[in-house]
């Protein structure tokens, strides 16, 4: 009895594996989202796949991205484009599918761009303008439809309340925090910290305030603005954020090269990750010859946050099992903004 036929249906079935493999492999790839980061200097907007972190895309910016804004659809990234020695007044539109620059909005006499917000409708989006001291409300197709006047001290990042209708702005330079009333463009007013510049608001409708200069994270009443509770994160925190269920937030040390972790239901420490690699010459920094981490931005799965290390031209990957660095992928010069197109994104009919 001859064996071929076996031999063959063996060899068949590795053929077989070994492509089903490399299928699922691709998929994998295919499927895990990309992080988007802003190069600060090098005037970049780059891809990076979630699944390892090699470069998909790269695109060019105006001068100084500063911040990344991702419509709630997936389809479309927003770079504010902030300038450099001249200040910038241009926010560049992004499609996620081949990363390519739809369009620049003029945004006129409201220079600066930084902080940027979208709303639910997923059209218009908030941004904050140092050079006017103004809270915007864009078209994405286009246009600037309205100016807030936030008044002095340097407006510089925005968060949303759940329902969308307050607006929370932090001024570095006041070191106060502001609540906006969208619908009618009314303003609150509460002191925060020194430097204050981080924000986010937490799953409890609590809004919380990075103080870089006092080295703390204030947590504010949202109707009210007053001060709940005063936590420590030593080390210039310039950076919040949470975790997908919540229960985390993130704090960005920038002089300590730390991600302060805390429970949002405690209010109480729960790990700081040394973000820094021993060893290590990093770039010249605001802070002087450093590390600096920036911009963190946390996994949809929950598993992972990834912290723009500044000065060290990377991300650092962290694991949020252990909150420890798992991986570091190269970058462009001076990554600052984050952001995240997930898996499942719809793709345009032209980029099918």
């Amino acid at each position: 009895m001859s064996r071929t036929p076996f031999r063959r249906r063996i060899a068949a079935a590795r053929v077989l594996l070994v492509a089903a493999l490399a299928t699922h492999a691709f998929g994998a790839h295919a499927q895990a989202g990309e992080l988007l980061v802003g190069n600060k200097s090098a005037d970049t907007l780059w891809r990076l796949s979630l699944a390892d972190g090699r470069k998909l895309g790269e695109a060019p910016t105006a001068p100084g991205p500063h911040e990344i804004a991702v419509s709630p659809d997936g389809r479309q990234a927003v770079v504010s484009e902030y300038g450099r020695q001249s200040p910038g007044n241009t926010l560049g539109v992004y499609d996620t599918a081949d990363g390519r620059l739809l369009r620049r909005i003029d945004l006129g006499t409201h220079s600066r761009p930084h902080g940027m917000r979208y709303q639910a409708d997923g059209k218009r989006l908030l941004v904050t303008t140092e050079g006017s001291d103004a809270l915007l409300v864009v078209d994405t197709a286009g246009k600037l439809e309205r100016a807030i006047d936030i008044g002095p001290g340097k407006g510089h990042m925005v968060a949303l309340s759940a329902d969308g209708k307050i607006a929370y702005v932090s001024k570095v330079g006041a070191g106060t925090v502001v609540r906006v009333e969208l619908a009618d463009g009314s303003t609150l007013e509460k002191p925060a910290g020194g430097g204050a510049e981080g924000i986010g608001v937490a799953t409890d409708g609590s809004v919380w305030v990075s103080n870089r200069e006092d080295g703390t994270v204030t947590v504010h009443d949202p109707a009210t603005l007053d001060v709940l509770d005063t936590l420590d994160s030593d080390g210039f925190p310039i950076r919040v954020g949470f975790t997908p269920s919540g229960r985390h937030a993130l704090v960005t040390n920038a002089r300590a090269a730390t991600l302060a972790v805390f429970d949002t239901v405690k209010r109480t420490p729960v790990a700081l990750v040394p973000l820094a690699k021993p060893g290590t010459v990093y770039r010249e920094t605001m802070l002087g010859r450093a590390a600096l981490p920036i911009g963190a931005i946390a996994d949809p799965s929950g598993e992972r946050v990834y912290v723009a290390i500044s000065g060290g031209n990377e991300i650092a990957v962290i694991d949020t099992t252990t909150w420890t660095v798992v991986e570091r992928w190269p970058t462009g010069d001076e990554p600052d903004a984050l952001g995240i197109v997930e898996s499942g994104a719809p793709v345009r009919e032209e980029a099918r």
